[in-house]
């Protein structure tokens, strides 16, 4: 789909995170008007600090999952507002809940309102612990409902529906990417996600936290490379979910041996046990990206 000829007035929701922070400055970058809404529940207004000035952005301190006006007339909307990491999750689980559902039906009604492309941040999440490696998009997961994590897994998937219902009835343009690992700048170094921990205790010599015996794998994608891939599916004809990521998984294990070479750390690795229903793989199929991305 190309792009509206007028400047591109664009929402990003949950804008002032580690994703959402890179994606107001990838879409000024590219001449939009930017509204970045956050609550800043567990995201940090110094993400944007450096865009405060900017004529064409502007910040809104508001929680999506409340009715307060978000505006309309917006040609683009992403949802990136949720607490991402499972220490955030697990602090705020109704809010989490809240977000996928109430949340998610607030900026729907505004891309309705205002015929706008919406698209939702979803997640490898939804896969829940797989039994299939790698995962696609056809993969309908192995979820359990009513765990820890179950309040971030089942908020996505709800969101998920939602998307679709929207756009089954009403036709709105939805938009679905399924996230896994990403890691860059701004992410916070107390988010309890692998990569800002282990580095955390590299740095400082502590030993390095793992959980289980390390066997187990993520796919680590880099924030740029993850912000281009959303870029492309926004302007995409693609409805259905989409995986992006790094296709090439390493042990959990593997990547604290690396963490500790590159940093020249002299920490050790101590072993706890393995978190309920934490997934014992995780690698994305990115066949589809590959094909309807390029």
């Amino acid at each position: 789909m190309a792009p509206p000829s007028k400047q591109p007035n664009t929402l990003i929701a949950g804008g002032a995170g580690f994703i959402g922070s890179h994606l107001c400055d990838r879409f000024l970058r590219d001449g939009h008007r930017v509204t970045c809404v956050d609550n800043l529940l567990t995201n940090r207004l110094e993400n944007v600090d450096h865009l405060l000035g900017n004529p064409d952005f502007t910040f809104l301190h508001q929680d999506i999952s409340s009715s307060a006006d978000l505006g309309s007339g917006y040609d683009y909307i992403l949802n990136f507002a949720c607490p991402a990491s499972p220490i955030d999750y697990l602090k705020f689980p109704f809010e989490t809940l809240d977000v996928g559902s109430f949340g998610m039906k607030n900026l729907l009604d505004v891309a309705h309102k205002s015929g706008a492309v919406i698209l939702q941040a979803s997640t490898s999440e939804v896969y829940g612990d797989p039994l299939v490696q790698p995962q696609d998009e056809s993969y309908w997961g192995h979820v359990n409902p009513i765990g820890p994590r179950s309040v971030y897994d089942e908020s996505k998937r709800f969101a998920e529906a939602l998307m679709a219902s929207y756009h089954r009835e009403l036709g709105v343009q939805t938009r679905i990417i399924r996230i896994f690992n990403t890691y860059g700048p701004r992410m916070r170094l107390d988010d309890g996600r692998v990569l800002p921990t282990f580095m955390k205790q590299a740095l400082s010599g502590e030993p390095i936290s793992i959980f289980g015996d390390g066997s187990q794998t993520r796919s680590f994608c880099y924030v740029d490379d993850l912000v281009e891939g959303i870029v492309r599916l926004l302007h995409s004809d693609e409805t259905d979910p989409v995986n992006i990521g790094n296709p090439d998984e390493i042990t959990i294990g593997q990547f604290a041996e690396e963490i500790v070479a590159l940093t020249g750390s002299g920490s050790t690795i101590s072993y706890h046990p393995l978190p309920e229903d934490d997934p014992k793989v995780r690698q994305p199929d990115i066949t589809k990206a590959r094909r309807v991305l390029g």
